[in-house]
């Protein structure tokens, strides 16, 4: 599925037919003609953002932007990305006094390409409506092409040992080598290919980040909790990969059930929903009544599974009632985004239905998506999400959805999310698919705008990676458990087990390097069809 065969000369003249078809949309100045390849492609950017982009009224005309004029870089990929980048940040927040679509990549205040919107080279990944594979270990089908690490940067201040970071595994994707290894999540990392890593974090960590796209790499440490060296070669493979990190069942004082399920993407609907209905028919037979769902590393995917959670866990007396509403730009919902009459939608296989995306109705009536219950949880009493910087998207979409409806009985545990309530469907440019904000989304209550992400009820501050998931050690698990039984969280950020007690105030070196989540490989985004239901 998702794979395709490129007819380039077709994709051409769609390049042509949008500059050529839209001159009169880009304002008092137009594109003069050419056949460079390169510039049809930027007017076309140009050209759709002017439409579509979710704040396309703050988008200058085309002689004040000149697109052609991003030409700096030999590689024509890094010129049209250097482009949208430039379009991305007209539009200002209030709030911030920053662009919408600013990101704050490094201390000295420097992004280098927009928080939401961004290219793929279709040639270079061969898929649809998936991520960039820099962004992205496994696709939202479900298809993982790499070694199967997922590593985190972890501070050391532990004078007694001369490091300046650790290398710790987050968690490993099913099927992958390094599954096969039996490597898993609070494992320590300390060479790849013989080099000793961990000296200096700003040096090293985009070389490490590179050295997880080799077809092989050799790798040494320790693993968690006994300290046991190891030392594997894993392999770049192509490999199936389940969306479930782990599924559980607590059971607590008095007999109370609580599930448990650690979900690392809102993969395709063939992918996610057979798993997620598997888990809740069994946390439905078994008792289950409060739910834990750990989200901390699941950067979003498509719309139509995020609503299908929503469905899993909100309780039968609403269903029926509002979900959530998408928002396009003015342009949009009015029908006047003409230049979408070259976009035919697509099919998963990549193959035109014969329509166009200007044939859609783009209205906020017809983009509004109400409860449909059928099966999961009935009566769920107390949820919690347990979050991190790299929960964005479709992940904030669900918690946003489920806040009217739950109220003080949904809390968030762990720490401030991404903060991305927007979303957009594939521009295909010539040989590249453009993913621009297009949509933000708002709760039943009109509730959206979180830019900035939700921040936690409780907030750890850090990422307990020594635990497995779903162990109660886990700090996040603790104290989602403790609002979960009483109510309430500790009054001190500790979590015991087995008899003994570890205080946060110790773990300094748990907290991240990474507080971004910028070295992540995994999508951000929060992909939606119009006029798929």
């Amino acid at each position: 599925m998702f794979k395709r065969v490129y007819a380039i000369a077709f994709l051409i003249v769609i390049s042509f037919a949008s500059c050529k078809k839209d001159k009169a949309t880009s304002g008092n100045d137009t594109p003069t003609p050419t056949t460079n390849r390169a510039e049809l492609t930027k007017d076309s950017i140009f050209l759709y953002a002017k439409q579509v982009y979710l704040w396309n009224d703050a988008i200058p005309e085309y002689s004040v932007v000149k697109p052609r004029n991003f030409n700096s870089s030999s590689n024509q990929l890094d010129n049209f990305n250097t482009l949208l980048f430039r379009l991305t940040q007209y539009k200002i927040n209030p709030t911030t006094g920053r662009a919408y679509e600013f990101y704050d990549f490094n201390d000295d205040g420097r992004a280098d390409e927009p928080k939401f919107s961004y290219i793929e080279d279709l040639v270079a990944s061969g898929q649809i409506a998936i991520a960039n594979p820099k962004k992205s270990s496994v696709d939202l089908n479900g298809e993982g092409n790499d070694t199967g690490l997922n590593i985190g940067f972890y501070s050391n201040q532990t004078t007694s040992i001369s490091r300046d970071y650790f290398l710790i595994i987050r968690y490993v994707n099913e099927n992958s080598s390094a599954a096969l290894n039996k490597l898993n999540r609070g494992d320590t990392i300390l060479t790849i290919n013989g080099k000793t890593y961990g000296a200096n974090f700003d040096q090293e960590a985009e070389e490490v980040v590179g050295l997880l796209d080799l077809n092989t790499i050799t790798v040494t440490g320790k693993k968690r909790g006994t300290g046991i060296s190891f030392n594997y070669t894993l392999n770049k493979t192509n490999y199936n990969s389940s969306p479930i990190l782990k599924d559980t069942v607590f059971t607590e004082t008095g007999g109370k059930k609580v599930g448990y399920v650690a979900y690392a993407r809102f993969s395709s609907q063939n992918n996610s929903i057979p798993a997620l209905n598997g888990i809740f028919t069994k946390f439905s037979n078994d008792g289950v009544t409060d739910l834990i769902v750990d989200l901390r590393y699941n950067g979003g995917g498509f719309v139509s599974t995020a609503e299908h959670l929503v469905n899993l866990i909100i309780p039968s007396q609403h269903n029926g009632k509002k979900m959530f509403s998408e928002f396009f730009n003015a342009t949009m919902r009015e029908g006047k985004a003409t230049i979408l009459k070259n976009q035919p939608i697509r099919d998963q296989e990549g193959n035109s239905i014969g329509r166009n995306y200007f044939q859609e109705n783009f209205s906020v009536s017809q983009n509004t998506y109400n409860i449909q219950k059928n099966g999961g949880l009935t009566n769920v009493n107390r949820v919690v999400f347990i979050t991190g910087p790299g929960t964005a998207s479709s992940s904030e979409l669900v918690i946003n959805s489920l806040k009217p409806y739950l109220g003080a009985n949904l809390k968030i545990v762990g720490e401030p999310t991404y903060g991305k309530p927007v979303g957009f469907f594939p521009i295909r440019i010539d040989k590249y698919d453009v993913y621009f904000s297009m949509f933000e989304t708002q709760n039943s209550l009109e509730q959206g705008a979180y830019y900035d992400g939700f921040v936690p009820d409780f907030n750890i501050g850090f990422d307990d990676i020594r635990w497995a998931f779903g162990d109660k050690g886990d700090i996040a698990v603790a104290q989602s458990l403790n609002f979960i039984k009483n109510g309430s969280f500790s009054s001190s950020n500790i979590a015991s087990t087995k008899g003994a007690s570890v205080s946060s105030s110790s773990l300094n070196s748990m907290k991240s390097l990474d507080t971004k989540d910028v070295f992540s490989r995994e999508f951000k985004g929060m992909i939606d069809y119009p006029g798929r239901r």
